[in-house]
């Protein structure tokens, strides 16, 4: 699979769920807005609208909105969860929200959004199931493998697939850390703490050699 099909410009543009986060706005608001031709978008050849990233910022300005913190902090980690199941994500963001750390979540339910998002997300964490219609979560990591601009992002699988069963299906990429359903969130919200940390020794490491 293709991240970026060619004659098609991802550059600059995003899906709906990316807009309806930066806007803090649902979904349908977002197709509503698109309709009523206050954004400017267009659709790929499978049919899935791409939005113009200057239209979201020129609606911003005209309404006078604050840029979403999605779109601020470069403290802020950021975090993609791809998770066909509902109540999944919705326990997920709910934890998220009461963890209290200084992260942004934006959540798909389908494994080809999430890969036509994200250029424009760049996530540094990625959550995703490994049963999903469609693009399944093996193929949608393959697909990322053989990008290096995704060469960083730390994956976690979630999955009520066995390791045995996982392996069968030809395993996991090297550095993908596995956990079976039901999710322990007390380890989720330890390896949050622990990319948090890093970033914090790594960002202290760059500013003591710029001001040496």
């Amino acid at each position: 699979m293709n991240l970026q099909p060619s004659r098609e410009p991802y550059d600059g543009y995003c899906g709906t769920s990316y807009a309806a986060k930066m806007l803090g706005i649902s979904v349908g608001t977002v197709q509503g807005l698109v309709e009523k031709n206050e954004l400017k978008a267009w659709k790929t050849q499978g049919g899935h609208r791409r939005i113009s990233l200057q239209s979201i910022q020129d609606y911003q300005r005209r309404h006078n909105l604050a840029p979403a913190s999605l779109m601020q902090g470069q403290d802020r980690l950021r975090v993609l969860v791809v998770e066909d199941d509902d109540a999944t994500r919705l326990m997920l963001q709910t934890n998220f929200d009461q963890w209290g750390l200084p992260l942004d979540a934006v959540m798909y339910a389908s494994a080809m959004e999430a890969l036509l998002d994200m250029p424009s997300l760049q996530p540094e964490v990625l959550i995703t199931d490994l049963r999903m219609p469609k693009v399944d979560g093996f193929e949608f990591l393959r697909t990322l493998t053989e990008h290096s601009q995704f060469g960083n992002l730390a994956v976690v699988v979630v999955s009520g697939m066995s390791l045995d069963e996982v392996k069968a299906k030809g395993g996991l990429p090297d550095g993908v850390q596995f956990l079976q359903k039901p999710i322990d969130l007390d380890w989720l919200r330890g390896f949050f703490d622990a990319l948090m940390s890093v970033r914090q020794i790594n960002r202290r490491s760059r500013t003591s050699m710029a001001s040496a």
